[in-house]
Order: C-alpha cells, then structure tokens, then sequence
C-alpha cells in the first residue's frame, strides 16, 4: 500500500472515530444562553462550507430573525453589517474571508475551536468550541455538530436528547442504503441546511455528481435534468406531496432514499440526518474502497494503486 493509501486509511478511520464518539459528547455538551429577540433582528451568522451550514441552522431556528449570509457578500456589501452583531462560524479560525469581514465590524463573535486563531483576534467576543477529536485532518462529523448546535442554542432554547437510538436508527438506515453516482438531496426548512451537509460529505469523501435543493424548487429545476438510475434523498417525514413526489420519481426509473425518524422534536430530527449523512458517506467509502478523500488529496493521488 502507498504512502497516500495509508493516509487516506487513517483519515478515514479516524473520520469513523469522530463519528461515532458524538452521541457521548452530546452528553455533555452545554448549549449557549439565547439571544433576545431584539438582538435577534440585528444579527447576522456567516461562514464558509459546513460553516455556513451552522449559519443557515441558526437562521431557520431563530424563525429567520438573524440572517445567515455569505462571508464574500458581507465583505463586498459593507452596509449589510452597518449597526449589525456579527458571528463568524469557523472551527480552525482562520478562513480568510472571515477574518477579514470580522476587522470590519464593531460587534462581533468568532464561534470557533482555535482561541488563538487570527479571527479570535479580530472579533470583540469568542466562543470557543470544545470536543474531542482524532487530531487528524479529516471530513468535518463531531465539529460541525458542536457549531450547529451552538448556532442553535443562541436564537432558540433547546435541550439536547439523550437518545442512543436515534444514532442507532440512522446507522442502521445508512448501512441499507444504495446509490449511483449522481444524487440530489432535498429538504425543507431545518432539513435543507442538513441536504447541503450531506451533499458536502459526498464530495469530500467520494467525489460524486451531487446536488442539493429544497423539495419545492427541485420539482421547478433540477427535475428536468434528471436522468434514469439518479438517486434522490428526501430529508422530509412522509406527507402527501412527497408520497406523491416518490411515486412519480419510481415511475421514471430513479432510486428513492426516503429515511425518516418518527419523532416531533426538530433536533432530534436534525441529530437523525445529520448522523445519515455522515454514515451514509462512510460506508459508501469503505464499501468503494476509495484510494482517497476527496478534498484532502485531490486528483494528485490518481496514480496511487
């Protein structure tokens, strides 16, 4: 085996590891007081990749009281943080469009994991994130759950489920699943930042054709693109329109991957897609005997056997 194989190996094993340690971090993690409602209104979260989609996070659960915008918007748009509170969600703390957005405003936050990073430094307040991790340079699972959920506590009081069955439920889920290698995830509201996480996975650990989108939009766009022997993912609990939806979509030659939990709670629900979307590239790796993550070797790699 060569060197970049025995990389990839540890990487993914210890992707794996980050994996599967979440539902004990869970118990002990401590969520943030929540903001105001009239702070609320006058703050933003940005962030950059599963960054962002802790930003998008906040933005649904606060009921679109703060808004989640791109750091390149914010930074080419400087009246969009005039008289705003800033977070910046960013686990090394140092992307660089953050950074420098953040030397822009009079109020800010870095949600981070580095309290010495350059965004430290250049906001007026930090949280700073604690979890444990394999230390190796590997697919965001354990970090980006410790920002989403801190993201969420700050606009909506939340207690965190103590459920081992929920991680059990999509394990179990994201081991019976199969698809090709071109895919669109869907979802609603605080499932569609989830559809974007997935797709994110997909990318960095096979390297696949995928796609994210609201369930509503996709029937408008993506839809007409499709092809026989695509796969959609639908992070929705089932109702009428997406049985109908699925039915329509069987009918035309795709695979259907429908995984649900039954419960009411919206965390418990997101724990539930956000554990599918982490195994359900895991096993697909392991099950490809990929040679490679993807966004850590990059097509350098090839000719490694």
């Amino acid at each position: 085996m060569c060197a970049f194989s025995m990389l990839f190996m540890r990487s993914l094993e210890a992707y794996e590891r980050d994996i599967f340690s979440q539902p004990e971090f869970l118990n002990k993690f401590q969520t943030q007081k929540s903001l105001s409602s009239k702070i609320q209104k006058n703050t933003i979260f940005t962030g950059s990749g599963d960054s962002l989609v802790a930003a998008m996070l906040a933005e649904v659960f606060s009921k679109y009281l703060v808004k989640s915008v791109d750091p390149l918007d914010l930074l080419k748009n400087k009246s969009i943080i005039k008289n705003k509170t800033v977070y910046f969600v960013s686990i090394s703390g140092n992307t660089i469009s953050n950074i420098k957005v953040a030397k822009m405003t009079t109020k800010s936050t870095a949600i981070t994991s580095q309290s010495k990073s350059k965004l430290v430094k250049a906001c007026t307040k930090s949280i700073i994130l604690k979890f444990p991790n394999s230390n190796m340079f590997t697919a965001g699972s354990i970090s980006f759950l410790n920002s989403a959920l801190t993201c969420i506590s700050l606009v909506k009081h939340i207690s965190i489920p103590k459920d081992s069955r929920i991680f059990k439920k999509a394990l179990s889920d994201a081991k019976k699943a199969t698809f090709g290698k071109r895919i669109f995830i869907l979802g609603n509201m605080h499932t569609f930042p989830i559809a974007m996480y997935c797709a994110a996975k997909i990318y960095e650990l096979l390297g696949y054709d995928a796609h994210f989108e609201r369930i509503e939009q996709f029937t408008h766009m993506e839809l007409f693109s499709i092809k026989k022997g695509d796969t959609v993912i639908i992070f929705e609990e089932k109702n009428s329109h997406n049985k109908k939806l699925v039915k329509n979509l069987k009918r035309i030659g795709l695979t259907i991957i429908h995984p649900q939990i039954k419960s009411k709670n919206k965390i418990s629900e997101l724990l539930y897609y956000v554990y599918f979307s982490q195994l359900l590239s895991l096993f697909e790796a392991k099950k490809r005997q990929k040679k490679r993550l993807s966004f850590y070797f990059g097509k350098t790699t090839s000719k490694c056997k």
